[in-house]
């Protein structure tokens, strides 16, 4: 088994797939629209998708906001240099919500950023060596 994707659902698609892809640098894998149900589904990842889990997003025709709630925590995402990644995000228009810096009880270099609805994403800086 391996994990295949994990669903967002967003309030507003273009400015989604426009964060994931531009911000990020993920690719728009498959993006599908279901008229008789009245929604579209955008997959977006990594690699073509072929090495890593996928982001699907969901958009429910007119739904504009959705709660988070409180069980949801974050998606990670593994970066060369969490402080580089912080700056591109920033030079892309992107929301970072904690610098890159050493984890509170540990040594691990993070940083979060957080999507358009809300979303936080994890930026984990590769361990070397």
């Amino acid at each position: 088994m391996r994990i295949l994707h994990t669903m967002l659902r967003v309030a507003d698609l273009e400015k989604s797939l426009a964060f994931y892809t531009g911000v990020l640098g993920m690719e728009l894998l498959r993006r599908t629209d279901y008229p008789d149900g009245k929604f579209t589904l955008a997959f977006v990842g990594f690699d073509g998708g072929t090495n890593s889990a996928e982001i699907e997003l969901t958009h429910n025709w007119g739904v504009e906001k959705y709660e988070l709630g409180n069980a949801f925590g974050h998606i990670a995402v593994e970066v060369a240099d969490a402080y580089a990644a912080c700056e591109k995000i920033k030079q892309r228009g992107g929301r970072v919500t904690r610098e890159a810096g050493p984890m509170k009880h540990g040594s691990t270099v993070i940083a979060f950023a957080e999507d358009p609805d809300g979303y936080k994403i994890e930026l984990i800086q590769k361990k070397t060596g």
